[in-house]
């Protein structure tokens, strides 16, 4: 049994050493819990325990990352040339819709109206 007192660098899975694997694998729509276990060399099992004592759970973390790179991306005058569906592509969201809805969910406006805050000066923040 796992105790919670265990090292995280014991284990193979220090926080920094996931932080960097998801931050640099963000991209890719299969990215989840077994992708970074397989990565770590560890079990999925292992990975969700090492996260127990952190605020999210593993695949809220991707979720939380991919929507605050999107919303970098969507309020970046350098990136208003590409579509919200390319920017949602970029940073794994594999449907467009789903994206729509999720960042809606946490930003309370639409991509769109994110994009059009950035000429209206208004903060984009999760509520």
């Amino acid at each position: 049994m796992l105790r919670r007192s265990r090292s995280k660098a014991a284990d193979g899975c220090s926080s920094p050493v996931s932080n960097a694997f998801v931050d640099h694998n963000l991209h890719e729509p299969d990215l989840g819990p077994a992708t970074i276990a397989a990565h770590h060399h560890i079990s999925v099992r292992l990975l969700h325990a090492l996260f127990e004592e952190e605020p999210e759970t593993v695949s809220a973390t991707i979720r939380r990352r991919r929507l605050e790179r999107s919303r970098s991306d969507l309020v970046d005058p350098r990136l208003r040339h590409r579509t919200i569906g390319e920017i949602a592509d970029r940073w794994g969201f594999r449907h467009p819709a789903a994206f729509s809805r999720t960042f809606r969910e946490v930003y309370g406006i639409s991509p769109t109206e994110a994009r059009s805050a950035l000429h209206d000066k208004q903060p984009c923040t999760p509520h």
